[in-house]
Parts: C-alpha cells; structure tokens; sequence
C-alpha cells in the first residue's frame, strides 16, 4: 500500500495510480486547491454527449486532484482518454450504493489536505445523481467545496422547452408507482412554476397520460431527448398530444419539461355571492368581502362594489 492510499484506507479498492509517479506530465499548480493550502471537495459538471463541451477547469482538475471520485469509473477514464490527459490522482468509485460508505473517506482525505475532484455519468453531480452526501459532510466539518460549472440537463432542456423560465423547480425523477406518480402529479396542478423532470423513455408514455390526465390535456410540455447528441430530439405541444407521440416508442435520455399553471381569473360575482351568504349570518360586509377574497387574487374593493351595485339595482 502506498502512502497516498494509506491516508484513506477505505477507498483503495479502486487505487489508479502508477508504480512510477513520473510518468504523469506535471500540469503545474492545482487551481481548484486553496489558497491557504486545505484541501477541497471540487464538484465538476461533465459533458452530456460532446466531449467538447468539458471545460478547461475539468480537464486540469482531473490531472491534479489527488481523488477522483467518479460514479462509474470506466467512464472516467474514457472521459480522460477522450480529453487526452491523464487522471493524476487516485480514481475511486462514488455511486448510489456505496455512497454512505465512502463519504467519511472522502471527507478524511480533505480534511487531511487533499483535493477530492466528484464527477458523474454527465452533468453536475448532487442533482439526481450521487454528491449530496458527501458535500453535505464537507459543509458540515467546514471543509471547502466548490463547483465547475459545465452541462446541465435541467437547464438546457429549460432553455430550448419554449416555456416560461423566469421560474421553474426541478423534481428528480418522476415516481415509479402509478399511485405515488398520480399523487406527485396532483401537487402541480396549481403549481405555478414550469416543472423540470427526468423520466425513463419505457415510463414516458405513461406518464405523459397520467399528467394529461391529472393536469389537462392542454397544458403544455416539452420532451427533450438525447440533448446534445447526435440525435437530439425536442417535441413541444399539449400533454395529450405528446403522450400519443410518446406512445410510439422513445429512447435515450429523457428530460421534460412541463408549463406551470396559469392562475383562473377570480369570478367577482361568484365572490359577491359568498360574501352575502356571509352578511346573511351576521357578518359585516367589509369583513365578508376580505373573507372571501382571500388568497383568491380577487380585489375586495371590486367585490364590495359589486355588492352595492346588486343593491342599488335591486333595493327590496
């Protein structure tokens, strides 16, 4: 065991460093190390489908950092390939179901001075994809963490969905389970904010109807597939109408991207109505009006009026 690995001995099983250390170019100082010399947790986003689209910064922290925690450690290393550099430190795995395990390692090995670069499949790790945990415990032990900005999926399918984008949330992946899928989906129908989310192409279809269904066949939608690829593919239209398409078949990877809802004008003589049903029981009407105008976007000006009016023309 060398004296790199013995620093953090949990993470040796995926050791990539040669016997002679000279054999990897020095790429000169670690730009994403700090300034005081403490080691860092660096979160790189990677390319979703054009290598061109690695950053300088990613392609210098992969030769420099001392770990490089990727999620799939074959795909490091053909990213580097494709890159043409070489990883200059220790590659260790960092998916989904070893994550718990490793992050105190990790964590260790900065705390100990070491630079830690975090990397996965495509995009940037933490959303939807292993990283969370691990920044979480950096943050935690007030350990540096910093990011490489580089592809988003959610961003760029967001940018071309021809949808609004001023605000928008992001929800992972859609639930598996129709029930817990139905639930999920009824807590957007009054959501105003464009939702962004990820779906695997043999659940698309179903749940592009589920939301058709559940949200209206008409509120609009954008699938973005294989963004960035060489068949890269966005179909915009109703939810109905793109659950249809999708019912055809589609691969690769999916983002969708769905228009919030658009609030209902408020109906100022159906809010009229309440608030005389209010009056009737006792109620002052300026009280009933900012009864029942309440979270309904409604003016009680506009419904008090509206009231008096019925009055004037209608005195008995």
């Amino acid at each position: 065991m060398n004296a790199a690995q013995s620093d953090t001995p949990d993470l040796d099983d995926d050791a990539n460093v040669p016997d002679d250390p000279a054999v990897i170019a020095d790429p000169g100082p670690d730009p994403e190390r700090a300034s005081d010399g403490r080691g860092r947790l660096v979160l790189a986003a990677t390319p979703m489908g054009q290598v061109d689209d690695a950053s300088p910064r990613l392609r210098a922290a992969l030769q420099t950092a001392d770990i490089v925690a990727a999620e799939d450690t074959r795909r490091a290393r053909a990213l580097a390939a494709a890159l043409q550099v070489e990883i200059g430190g220790r590659l260790v795995s960092y998916y989904d179901q070893v994550e718990a395990a490793r992050t105190p390692g990790l964590v260790s090995a900065i705390a100990g001075g070491q630079t830690v670069l975090l990397i996965t499949d495509a995009g940037m790790p933490s959303v939807s994809d292993p990283g969370y945990r691990v920044v979480v415990a950096c943050a935690d032990a007030g350990l540096p963490v910093t990011a490489l900005p580089g592809p988003s999926a959610v961003t760029t399918a967001l940018a071309v969905s021809a949808l609004p984008s001023e605000r928008f949330c992001f929800e992972g992946f859609a639930p598996r389970k129709p029930g817990a899928r139905a639930a999920w989906l009824r807590e957007l129908v009054s959501q105003p904010r464009t939702a962004v989310f990820f779906e695997s192409p043999h659940r698309l279809a179903d749940t592009l109807s589920a939301a058709a269904e559940i949200l209206g066949p008409d509120r609009r939608g954008a699938v973005c597939r294989e963004m960035t690829k060489t068949y890269e593919e966005v179909r915009r239209g109703g939810l109905a109408e793109l659950a249809e398409w999708a019912g055809t078949g589609v691969r690769g990877e999916i983002t969708v991207v769905i228009a919030g809802a658009v609030a209902a004008e408020p109906d100022i003589d159906d809010l009229a109505d309440q608030a005389e049903e209010l009056v009737a029981g006792g109620m002052r009407l300026k009280d009933a009006c900012a009864e029942v105008t309440q979270g309904s976007g409604a003016s009680r000006r506009d419904v008090y009026q509206q009231v008096l009016e019925r009055r004037r023309a209608d005195p008995g």
